[in-house]
């Protein structure tokens, strides 16, 4: 009985592996990635000036108001990020609670809902998280633009391997036969599904972190 269980797990990670080029999830979990790094940056740059502008004008009063629309702006960002988590990477994360109607209350005064505000954990986890995507942005592209020129490099050999003025290396060995161009080319084939593979774990761990920010204000089954 264990044996087969272990033997359809087995036959179920080689399908999941191979067919990942083939599914359409993985090119919504490239495009997650794609958009991460300018994403970051901008959550980092908005929030570096804001809260450092801030901090600066606090003692006058006028970097109180800065500071909390940074906070919103921050906040903002995460609510953003896990509809982005939602929609491409189908990781199922709740917006902050702040940013959900049930936190408007009729009957209360700015006062109030201001305290509320920041009582509420994600308020502060938001900002970690904006901080985070940055640096998310930054691995992921580094590692898709570098996944992307072994895939060209490797599946253009056959096509490049005798032009005078590309030189073709594998390693230290020089490529300047067909034969072996095509083996070259064979290596991209098998690294395109290796890549494929990469892109849906970078992204699944992308939309998971922005969950871990997330999980103080989570009502569902995951983290509650």
């Amino acid at each position: 009985m264990t044996s087969n269980r272990r033997s359809t797990t087995v036959e179920r990670a080689v399908t999941s592996f191979f067919a990942a080029p083939f599914r359409a999830r993985t090119y919504k979990r490239l495009a997650y990635l794609l958009v991460a790094f300018p994403l970051g940056l901008a959550y980092f740059v908005g929030l570096t000036v804001g809260g450092s502008v801030g901090l600066g004008l606090a003692v006058t009063w006028v970097g109180v108001p800065i500071l909390l629309v940074t906070l919103l702006g921050a906040t903002a960002v995460a609510g953003f990020e896990a509809k982005l988590a939602n929609l491409l990477v189908d990781q199922d994360v709740s917006v902050p609670p702040a940013l959900r109607p049930a936190f408007r209350r009729d009957d209360e005064g700015f006062v109030d809902a201001l305290r509320r505000f920041l009582a509420e954990p994600t308020t502060w986890t938001s900002v970690g998280l904006a901080f985070a995507r940055f640096a998310f942005g930054l691995v992921a592209f580094v590692v898709t633009v570098t996944a992307a020129a072994v895939l060209v490099g490797l599946l253009a050999a056959p096509f490049v391997y005798n032009d005078p003025g590309v030189a073709v290396t594998l390693g230290e060995y020089a490529i300047d036969t067909l034969p072996q161009a095509l083996g070259v080319a064979g290596l991209g084939v098998l690294w395109l599904f290796v890549a494929a593979n990469l892109i849906d774990l970078l992204a699944a761990a992308g939309a998971f972190l922005t969950a871990t920010f997330l999980a103080p204000g989570d009502e569902s089954g995951l983290w509650a």
